[in-house]
């Protein structure tokens, strides 16, 4: 019954020459964000070659003092900043995708759990109550207040009439983030330290941090992309509306907590390493649905894909634009997201006049 129902749910177009497009398209992506990765080791304050890149990957400590200074900024500065791009850039596109999926909102997106707000108050508190200056210290602190956040908004929305209605989940995300967001700024206002810090880690960026906060992060997100891939059939039937889905044997309440676990998890971590990035899962969401359609089996593998490459592309250009100064990579997005975001309102309003 259950290979049945999704069998009936997979949208038109899934023929074999759909397919053969959609492999292509994903394997043209694969090949850009590799493209833009040996982009990314390069560019930056100090330019290297792609001889210099490779001779800064492979040198040996205690070589040439040339190669050294080159290892050490290949190593400790481009890598790592190129990984976290990657890492939180497919998490904030696979989460952007199932949260515009769970709640069948186009314009939806991961801040919509309020992860970002929650995030946000727990690293000012902690920076104000203990005086934590290190991002070691307080990014797991930015997690957990991330996933409370997200806890709490699933739980408003899964009480009283409107229990598990997208458009609860909606309004329960938007009350919890103003009202997060109004807390952050009482804290931050009434401690310079804690404002300073919300100044810098606010921005988005993918900038100084290191292994020893990426491999953590990551075990997370690879937890919520775990999750997240199996939820995939159930977001096609899902999409046929709440009756059909549970005519179709799915169970709705299980399906939904396990994807809002699967976004907590990877919009949280994400959001803990950069801070908030906005606009980024919306943006590739909607890309993504654009190239594959609607079936979400592809559709969240390809918003991945494209949540890395717009991330690190971001931040390369944040290297390029005011050298040798940069842009944050969260600016950047914001810069490319409004605009995308207004032009989403404006068709809509369009279209339905």
């Amino acid at each position: 019954m259950g290979t049945i129902a999704v069998q009936r749910a997979v949208p038109k177009g899934t023929t074999t020459g759909a397919r053969r497009r959609r492999v292509v398209g994903s394997l043209a992506l694969l090949l850009i964000l590799l493209t833009a990765m040996v982009v990314s080791l390069g560019v930056g304050a100090r330019g290297l070659s792609p001889s210099e890149v490779w001779h800064g990957l492979s040198a040996a400590p205690g070589s040439d003092p040339r190669l050294t200074e080159i290892r050490l900024i290949v190593h400790t500065v481009r890598v790592p900043r190129t990984v976290l791009a990657v890492v939180a850039g497919v998490a904030l596109g696979v989460g952007g995708a199932l949260i515009q999926g769970y709640t069948r909102n186009p314009i939806a997106d991961t801040g919509l759990l309020g992860v970002n707000a929650g995030a946000s108050f727990a690293v000012v508190s902690v920076i104000a109550v203990f005086g934590f200056t290190n991002p070691f210290h307080y990014v797991w602190f930015a997690f957990l207040g991330a996933a409370v956040a997200g806890v709490v908004v699933f739980g408003l929305a899964s009480i009283g009439r409107g229990a598990g209605n997208p458009l609860t989940l909606a309004l329960a995300g938007q009350g919890i983030t103003v009202f997060l967001a109004a807390m952050t700024l009482a804290v931050a206002l009434s401690d310079k330290a804690s404002l300073n810090a919300l100044r810098f880690w606010n921005s988005g960026s993918v900038a100084g941090v290191g292994f020893g906060v990426i491999w953590p992060v990551t075990a997370f997100i690879a937890v919520g992309l775990l999750l997240a891939l199996t939820t995939l059939p159930a977001i096609n039937l899902l999409n046929l509306g709440d009756d059909v889905a549970r005519g179709l044997g799915v169970n709705i309440a299980l399906s939904r907590t396990v994807g809002i676990v699967a976004i907590t998890l990877l919009a949280g971590a994400a959001t803990a390493a950069c801070g908030p990035i906005a606009f980024l899962g919306l943006m590739v969401a909607h890309v993504a649905r654009y190239l594959t359609g609607p079936d979400y089996r592809w559709l969240v593998p390809q918003a991945g894909l494209l949540g890395a490459i717009v991330l690190l592309v971001c931040d390369i250009a944040g290297r390029l634009l005011v050298r040798p100064g940069e842009l944050d990579a969260g600016v950047v997005v914001a810069l490319l997201g409004a605009p995308f975001f207004a032009a989403l309102v404006w068709r809509g309003k369009f279209k339905s006049a």
